[in-house]
């Protein structure tokens, strides 16, 4: 859970991980988004990668990033358990009202 929150804690991996949750992309693709340099966004891929935000495939020469988002879920759930709050990863169907 810490190297999870570790990689949410910065801003650009942040919004690495919105990128991501539309479709996988390429390392070149999701660098384009933002003005820092190649070995700084290649940092951001690792700790990402480390916290298992991400999963990463060779694909010729490019990686393709993919988001893991059940590993988030399963931190932040953890995380909200850790401090008392009881939350479900998905809704019950009895709370749902029907007009």
């Amino acid at each position: 859970m810490n190297k999870v929150f570790k990689a949410l804690s910065d801003p650009t991996r942040r919004h690495v991980l919105q990128l991501l949750r539309d479709k996988p992309m390429s390392a070149g693709a999701l660098a384009a988004h933002f003005t820092v340099s190649k070995p700084t966004m290649s940092a951001h891929f690792a700790v990402l990668r480390e916290a298992n935000l991400v999963d990463a495939s060779k694909d010729g020469k490019s990686v393709i990033y993919r988001l893991k988002l059940s590993v988030l879920e399963d931190a932040l759930l953890g995380f909200t358990g850790a401090i008392g709050l009881e939350l479900n990863a998905t809704k019950d169907t009895k709370d749902i009202q029907h007009d």
